[in-house]
């Protein structure tokens, strides 16, 4: 076998439908397109989603899902977070005092990222189960 003498396999290579090159083609004279008519026009196509002047179904839906309202209102915190922070007891007040979340939130999550090598006591914070793993093995508590 030499590399000049491969061809694809009988059939595998399909020639494209040449549209418009006359009768003999199959496709010549309208080309496929019919009689007139918007469709038969150059360019003659409406927008995706159009009705026919109906209001489209994508506007007359309510626009919802996925915009959660409580996104602004919950923190994470990670464990490396609570280990800068001076302070034994800590709860919701104390993160916020010391600018570890924002004002405006409601609940605070530790998450575990980084390392806590101190003991700490976590008052009405919500805790992951592995962050609760690392907060009781570095000797601390947690109250809910």
């Amino acid at each position: 076998m030499k590399l000049n003498t491969i061809k694809p396999a009988k059939g595998a290579k399909k020639a494209k439908t040449r549209v418009a090159r006359g009768i003999g083609s199959g496709l010549g004279k309208t080309a496929g397109r019919g009689h007139k008519g918007q469709h038969a026009r150059s360019g003659g196509y409406n927008k995706l989603g159009f009705e026919g002047g109906q209001m489209p179904i994508q506007r007359r839906l309510p626009k919802r899902g996925f915009n959660s309202p409580l996104i602004g209102l919950t923190a994470e915190v990670r464990l490396s977070e609570l280990n800068k922070l001076d302070v034994a007891e800590i709860d919701l007040a104390v993160l916020k005092a010391k600018n570890v979340v924002g004002a405006n939130v409601q609940t605070a999550k530790v998450i575990k990222s980084g390392e806590l090598t101190r003991a700490v006591t976590l008052k009405g914070i919500l805790v992951t189960k592995g962050a609760r793993e690392a907060v009781t093995a570095a000797g601390g508590t947690i109250s809910e």
